[in-house]
């Protein structure tokens, strides 16, 4: 998006609070909390959305926070939900907002998805450009320990029914403030997969009086590679990664048992049943093959996630509307990461889209990718997507909007 196409596109109520809403994005990147303990961040959340006229609950997935909006008498229900997390990674950036506690960092936007959905929040409650209800859902434990699961499963769609639920996330390596969607799967499931090969150990200098658990990891790391190559169809995307290896300590030793860990993801549900079937079939024969045994662990993490067609459809035109073709991102493609948004939208229809972070801004880092000691959320984008999240709701929630 252009620098023109930037500022045209904040709408004037959110352009007011830009300096208030990035000041409080710096306090909680300054501030970060790892899953479950956003204690810190949920009651600032609360206590914000409390003196806008929201009302607030608690608890939902321990530490998540929803705020609800009714105006009018419209019958329709909209969800939009912000992650507050951070991760255990320490901070690089030297930035003066940089994390203040060791180890821990927002190192995902989360600080920014947060800020951007509180700006809007406050936005929509003065002005109330809508009618109908409104729910805003901050989500904690996105990263990895599956916080949208369990605000599912306390109840979420339950005490807060929703017609349909959205949320965005920056991404770095597109231009900032474009927009990108897609219908059907976006992102890829991710399950996690402890292999234990266990043999025979001994001396280094006697491999015959042993079960070498270290080889057959070795054809059992091989063997995996022809899951993908050889059993999913190649029309089908699969990834199947040995991240960790873990054996011995000695040179001369011959260990007893060898711990692989797997990173296993796909597309579609088909696809990811195969793939543990013949992890698990492969690991048991290849280290019966070499005098071994194996254990697997498979943990089922996150499902795929598989977008609405409508909503996205209507999430997009959004974007049409306010500010034309040119503030889509093109040819967008499916990515392999994964979000535990996926929960929630298999409960309820919605849309998960991103915003463009920068491409080698050197502002706040804008263009390093997530997950990276360097990375930092790009202010500049902050008003656009709080804009955005103002311009849905109007729409989704118009006073002529079909129930």
């Amino acid at each position: 998006m252009t620098q023109d196409l930037l500022q045209t596109a904040v709408l004037p109520g959110i352009r007011a609070l830009e300096t208030e809403m990035v000041a409080l994005r710096h306090h909680i990147h300054a501030h970060p909390e790892l899953a479950f303990e956003e204690f810190a961040t949920s009651d600032l959340v609360a206590e914000r959305l409390t003196a806008w006229g929201y009302e607030v609950h608690r608890g939902l997935g321990g530490t998540g926070v929803v705020g609800t909006l009714r105006v009018g008498q419209g019958s329709k229900r909209l969800g939009l939900r912000a992650d507050m997390d951070a991760l255990p990674i320490h901070e690089a950036t030297g930035l003066p907002y940089a994390s203040r506690h060791a180890g821990k960092m927002h190192a995902c936007g989360h600080d920014g998805h947060t800020a951007t959905l509180l700006a809007a929040a406050r936005h929509l409650a003065q002005t109330r450009s809508f009618d109908g209800t409104l729910h805003l859902i901050f989500q904690p434990a996105e990263e990895g320990l599956g916080g949208g699961r369990k605000m599912v499963e306390d109840g979420l769609f339950k005490l807060f029914p929703c017609d349909a639920i959205f949320a965005l996330h920056n991404m770095p390596g597109f231009p900032a403030g474009q927009f990108g969607f897609m219908p059907g799967s976006f992102m890829a499931s991710s399950d996690t997969v402890i292999i234990k090969v266990r043999g025979k150990g001994g001396h280094g200098s006697a491999p015959h009086l042993s079960w070498d658990p270290v080889v057959a990891s070795a054809h059992l790391i091989l063997a995996l590679q022809t899951v993908v190559s050889r059993n999913v169809d190649p029309r089908d995307m699969a990834v199947v990664t040995v991240g960790a290896i873990h054996a011995g300590d000695a040179p001369n030793v011959i260990p007893n048992e060898v711990e692989l860990r797997l990173s296993v993801r796909a597309y579609r549900p088909e696809v990811r049943q195969q793939l543990r079937e013949r992890i698990t079939a492969l690991a048991h024969a290849q280290a019966a093959a070499l005098g071994a045994e194996a254990e697997v662990e498979y943990r089922w993490r996150y499902p795929a996630l598989v977008n609405d067609p409508a909503c996205t459809a209507i999430a997009r035109q959004v974007v049409v509307d306010w500010l034309g073709e040119e503030a889509l991102i093109s040819n967008l493609q499916p990515l392999t990461g994964s979000e535990d948004f996926s929960f929630m939208l298999e409960a309820c229809p919605g849309s998960y889209l991103i915003v463009g972070n920068g491409v080698g801004e050197t502002h706040g880092t804008g263009g390093c990718m997530v997950h990276n000691p360097g990375y930092d959320f790009n202010d500049r984008i902050l008003p656009v997507a709080a804009s955005y999240w103002v311009q849905l709701t109007e729409h989704f929630l118009a006073a002529n909007a079909a129930a």
